[in-house]
C-alpha cells in the first residue's frame, strides 16, 4: 500500500488478478460507473442509501456474503450491466486507488487494458509516471502485477515486449497456477484466461476524483 500513497503524476495502480480486470469487464458490459470503496461497510452504507447499485468485491479472495457479486472477471463476463452504478471493493485493488490520492491522474491497471493505458499516457505527456503493482493483498508482490508494470514501461520506451513469456511466467507462479487448482472453488481457470486476454478492450478505465470518486471508461481512438 505504501507505493499508492507514494504515487504522484499519472499514477497506474495495477491489480491483474482480478480487480481492475473485473472492472474492465464490467465497463465494458455498459456499467455507467464504478466507485471503489476501502471497506465492506461502506459498500454497505452505499447499498442502503442507494438500493439500485451493485455491490461486487472480495476479502480474502471469496466473494463477500451480502454482495451481489465476488471479484471474478469470468462470471460477468456476459452479464448485462447497462446504465448500473456498481461499488467495488477489493483486498487491493480498490484500496490503492484510495490511497493514490496524491496522485494528479490514477488509471486502474489489468493486461485487458495495458495498450489503451500506454496511449492514454502518451497523449496526456506527464513529467511523472507512477506505475504501482498491488500485489497480494497490497501486501506482497505478484508476477502479474509487476510483469504488467514491465509492460507498460517498456512500451513507453519505445520497446517491444515478449507478453507469450510474461504469460507463461504467470502461469507457472502460484500466483497463476492457482486458478488451475481443481480442489479449490475460489479461482476459477476461466479468470486466468480473461485476465491474461492482452489488449481485450480498446479503452482504459480513469478514476474521477470526486467525493465519492469512481471509475469511468476513457475510449482510445485508433
Amino acid at each position: 500500500m505504501d507505493g499508492a500513497e507514494q504515487a504522484r503524476g499519472l499514477a497506474v495502480v495495477i491489480d491483474v488478478f482480478r480487480a481492475f480486470t473485473t472492472a474492465a469487464y464490467v465497463m465494458a458490459n455498459g456499467a455507467e460507473r464504478i466507485i471503489p470503496v476501502g471497506t465492506v461497510e461502506k459498500a454497505f452504507e452505499m447499498k442502503r442509501a442507494n438500493q439500485s447499485v451493485i455491490l461486487m468485491g472480495e476479502r480474502d479472495g471469496k466473494q463477500v456474503q451480502g454482495f451481489d457479486y465476488g471479484n471474478s472477471p469470468h462470471e460477468i463476463r456476459d452479464v448485462d450491466f447497462t446504465g448500473v452504478t456498481v461499488v467495488q471493493t477489493t483486498s487491493a485493488g480498490t484500496r490503492g486507488l484510495i490511497r493514490a490520492r496524491k496522485a494528479d491522474e490514477i488509471l486502474p491497471g489489468s493486461f485487458v487494458m495495458a495498450d489503451a493505458i500506454v496511449e492514454y499516457i502518451k497523449k496526456r505527456r506527464p513529467e511523472v509516471v507512477s506505475l504501482v503493482a498491488m500485489g497480494w493483498g497490497g501486501v506482497g508482490k505478484a508476477p502479474e502485477d509487476e510483469l504488467l508494470a514491465e509492460y507498460i514501461e517498456m512500451r513507453l520506451k519505445g520497446e517491444e515486449n515478449d507478453f507469450e513469456a510474461m504469460r507463461e511466467t504467470i502461469r507457472r507462479h502460484p500466483e497463476g497456477a492457482k486458478f488451475f487448482d481443481k480442489t479449490q472453488k475460489t479461482f476459477v481457470e476461466g479468470d486466468f484466461h480473461a485476465a491474461m486476454d492482452i489488449n481485450r478492450f480498446s479503452f482504459c478505465l480513469k478514476l474521477v476524483l470526486s467525493e465519492p470518486s469512481y471509475m469511468i471508461k476513457v475510449p482510445i481512438d485508433g
